[in-house]
């Protein structure tokens, strides 16, 4: 059977833990499991280079998830983080945004949806063969390489700011609304807060140092990438 790859489950719930590794079996990917955040972080430590996204409950015994998602991007990981949580409250959420997570998903949820976001994650990732290179006066993103160099200098950015810069540079002069940008960089349709986009744009602009005066912002309306 081909592998598609390594997805870490971290869920105090074993019936959880079960149904997600069925389903994504049935994707033939290879699921590994922590059932708490301090097995999880040893795991991802041990295994770090095979694991090619995880899925992070939110609520567990000892280290939550938004911890366990802190420390991992806290060392410089990029692996792709999908955040699953019984809170519906907009401030859990941009609180999981604002510690590095890449999704969001609310409890009950469709296994299904879940195994389709986890492939559209990782299509991008891999880019289905696309090998464009991106310039904007001292920005160049080579989305093949999954890579971003401003004024020469390597930038590291997490999956969803790197596909926040993209999509700005594929959309440069355009002004673009919030719920324009959770569409094309989400890639899906979102009912959550419009602020997700916020959190992202003030993160990514920060990295950018200088550059990051390129994402302008269009009051009443969102931003606009101008280089």
């Amino acid at each position: 059977m081909t592998e598609n790859g390594k997805i870490l489950i971290v869920d105090d719930e074993e019936r959880m833990r079960k149904l997600l590794k069925d389903f994504l079996a049935k994707s033939r990917f290879e699921v590994l499991e922590a059932a708490d955040g301090e097995q999880a972080l040893d795991l991802f430590y041990e295994r770090e280079q095979e694991i090619a996204l995880i899925v992070l409950d939110v609520m567990m015994p000892g280290r939550d998830g938004y911890e366990v998602c802190h420390e991992i991007r806290a060392g410089g990981s990029k692996v792709p983080i999908i955040m699953l949580t019984a809170k519906s409250d907009e401030r859990d959420e941009l609180h999981g945004f604002s510690e590095g997570a890449d999704e969001y998903i609310s409890k009950p949820f469709s296994p299904r949806v879940l195994v389709a976001r986890i492939e559209a994650i990782l299509r991008r990732i891999r880019g289905d063969g696309e090998d464009a290179v991106l310039e904007a006066e001292g920005i160049r993103v080579d989305q093949a390489a999954h890579t971003v160099t401003i004024d020469g200098q390597d930038v590291e950015l997490s999956f969803k700011e790197f596909e926040l810069l993209v999509y700005f540079m594929n959309n440069r002069g355009i002004a673009l609304s919030r719920e324009k940008i959770l569409s094309g960089v989400w890639d899906y349709d979102y009912f959550g807060d419009a602020r997700t986009v916020d959190t992202h744009v003030k993160k990514l602009r920060s990295k950018m140092g200088k550059r990051g005066d390129a994402i302008r912002t269009v009051w009443g309306i969102g931003y606009k990438f101008e280089a």
